[in-house]
């Protein structure tokens, strides 16, 4: 056990994290233009900010949370999603009297006791908006086209938004009713869990991954036949500011998502034809959270995307990120004193931007340059006794095994020059 990680975790091993630095600078910079500001929030929080924010009768807390006591007999919970957490900060460090709308955006690990699977695991990293203080249905479609731009930023293809309204309490308690009276001579047919869900937020049984289930609600009414006109006015305006951006929509009716805190807009973004876990983020709007939290009435919105699935997606399209080529350096240094030099020499590289590595073990140089290949180098810069004395380095080109001689005031200009050239 001490050398096998956690079932449903990963280690992101050198080489693959490259991947990982890419696709965060690009949410990183979409988010920025966007004027979002970064926020971080802690790993774990109180149990109750999840119970209150996500809701009770989700799957999420229901089955999912990694929940513990700690040494004072206090409840807390590994953050399972980052919205409730980023609510909490902006009314615990009262950034609502700032200027609104608000707007942050965070990355980092989340965790949730599930099956794993392809795109799914236990610790996950998630990125993720909150606009908090509009109502706007402009804002709306403009945190829907900032999710596409950072899909599209990245070379993903055949993308499709599904969009849909969950209402507001209103409205959505009469569809409560509707879905509950169209479900009660069907009670017995249904699973323990949406049983249960039938009395406490009917409309979560849309996310019950039973086949059974799925079909009993298959004819049920839509919300879209219910909403008031308020909200089927809002839910019109973003559909048509997605047109004027050009945003690839459809509507789903029974799409309702798996929070309990959603209301009026609720959508998700799917990479078509990619295998069953073709949902690569979503979100919504959620008016009432804020207020739910003991916060001011304040309207929010934001969206999370997981960073394995989008990677995943990226690998199934076979989309090839451009990671910039390293500027990496072998220094080959025979000898103590051409030790000395090549330490000094490896510095000054350093500071030039170059990746530089040297060799630490006394191996000849044949097993110097050999190490060189495996590092793929670009270049091995070979110092001995007699290169010191005189004041040069050979430097050879690694992948053309061409070297030559250069002084050793002229490596790092010279490095500089046939990298630029390259490049």
């Amino acid at each position: 056990m001490l050398t096998t990680r956690p079932r449903g975790t990963n280690d992101i091993l050198p080489g693959e994290i490259d991947k990982w630095h890419y696709l965060e600078k690009i949410l990183r910079k979409v988010a920025e233009v966007y004027g979002y500001q970064e926020i971080r929030t802690p790993i774990f929080e109180h149990t109750e900010l999840f119970q209150r924010g996500v809701g009770e009768s989700t799957d999420i807390v229901e089955k999912e949370m990694y929940t513990f006591l700690d040494r004072g007999e206090r409840s807390l919970t590994l953050r399972p999603e980052g919205t409730a957490s980023t609510v909490r900060a902006f009314l615990e460090h009262k950034l609502y009297a700032g200027s609104l709308p608000a707007k942050f955006y965070y990355i980092g690990p989340m965790f949730r006791y599930d099956r794993p699977q392809a795109g799914r695991y236990r610790q996950f990293h998630q990125f993720g908006v909150e606009a908090f203080g509009s109502p706007d249905p402009g804002l709306d479609a403009e945190v829907i086209a900032m999710a596409m731009d950072i899909y599209e930023q990245l070379g993903l293809r055949n993308l499709n938004v599904e969009l849909n309204s969950v209402g507001c309490p209103n409205c959505r308690q009469a569809y409560r009713e509707a879905l509950q009276e169209h479900l009660s001579d069907k009670l017995s047919e249904l699973c323990p869990t949406c049983r249960g869900r039938y009395s406490k937020n009917p409309l979560r049984i849309f996310d019950c991954k039973s086949s059974q289930c799925r079909q009993l609600v298959a004819d049920a009414p839509t919300i879209d036949q219910m909403l008031c006109e308020e909200c089927a006015e809002h839910f019109s305006l973003v559909q048509e500011y997605l047109q004027e951006l050009q945003v690839p929509y459809s509507l789903n009716p029974n799409l309702v998502r798996g929070l309990d805190y959603y209301t009026q807009t609720a959508f998700e973004i799917v990479a078509q034809g990619i295998g069953a876990q073709s949902s690569i983020g979503g979100g919504g709007r959620y008016d009432h959270l804020v207020e739910e939290c003991g916060g001011p009435a304040l309207p929010g919105i934001g969206y999370a995307m997981g960073l394995e699935r989008i990677l995943l997606t990226l690998e199934e399209q076979k989309v090839s990120l451009p990671i910039p080529t390293k500027a990496r350096v072998f220094l080959a240094a025979l000898g103590k004193e051409a030790q000395k030099t090549g330490g000094l020499l490896a510095q000054k590289l350093r500071n030039a931007g170059w990746v530089v590595e040297r060799d630490y073990l006394g191996r000849s140089l044949k097993a110097q340059l050999k190490a060189a290949d495996r590092l793929q180098a670009l270049y091995t810069i070979i110092i001995g006794e007699e290169e010191r004395q005189k004041g040069v380095v050979i430097l050879r080109k690694m992948q053309e095994s061409k070297q030559e001689i250069c002084a050793l005031q002229d490596v790092v200009p010279s490095l500089v020059k046939k990298f630029n050239e390259q490049i």
